[in-house]
């Protein structure tokens, strides 16, 4: 078994490509995630962090490069292993929580275990733990509007690790907070990772947060670059 939870190696992305407006938002990029590792990505709006997370979860695919999750490389393989390998092994958190709103906060985390083939019980159970675990227990029967911001993203961050993830993609997971709230929910988030020991591949601006981390990279014109 591979000592990496993800692989990137060589990663080119260009839109456009051959005419006159091509952009390369990746040139080469290379990044290795540990097993039980949390990695900072910083850049600027537009460096193409979002481009980066979505090729490392199978949500998009390179034009050239290699993605392996786990040791087994994903270039190349059909849609129904692509999306089973992102259901099984690869968690998602967004700037927002894009949770079901007419669902409560403890369905939104049972939901897509039932979709993994979990049975209700066991799946009950776990969504009540993992939400136990980020302090939302008393509000698991509430729906979405009814929670505050940062309820929602932990909430959110239960649903990412509901099937048991190898790598856990954050695309900015604090930025729609206010800072005080950032803080706590960053540190729940920090929790569940280090309890569960899977990797995690933050994108945030916010320095501060980043710091709190395993190891910081950065992208510069395309390539991954230790900051």
């Amino acid at each position: 078994m591979s000592d990496f939870a993800l692989e990137l190696a060589g990663i080119e992305k260009c839109y456009n490509r051959g005419k006159p407006s091509e952009v390369y938002v990746l040139h080469g990029a290379t990044l290795e995630v540990k097993r039980g590792e949390v990695v900072a990505l910083v850049a600027p709006s537009g460096a193409g962090k979002s481009t980066l997370l979505h090729i490392a979860g199978l949500l998009d695919t390179p034009d050239e490069g290699s993605v392996a999750l786990g040791g087994r490389n994903m270039v190349g393989l059909g849609d129904k292993a692509r999306t089973e390998a992102r259901r099984n092994d690869v968690g998602f958190i967004y700037q927002f929580h894009h949770l079901l709103p007419e669902f409560t906060a403890m369905e939104n985390v049972v939901i897509p275990q039932l979709a993994n083939g979990v049975p209700k019980a066991e799946a009950e159970v776990r969504a009540r733990d993992l939400l136990a675990h980020v302090g939302v227990s008393p509000r698991a029967n509430h729906r979405p509007a009814a929670l505050s911001g940062g309820e929602q993203q932990r909430v959110a961050f239960c649903r990412a690790l509901a099937n048991q993830p190898k790598l856990l993609l954050a695309d900015e997971p604090t930025g729609n907070l206010d800072p005080a709230t950032s803080d706590q929910v960053f540190g729940a988030l920090m929790a569940l990772v280090r309890e569960t020991g899977l990797a995690a591949l933050i994108a945030t601006h916010n320095m501060e947060l980043a710091a709190r981390m395993d190891r910081v990279v950065r992208l510069d014109k395309g390539r991954v670059v230790t900051s």
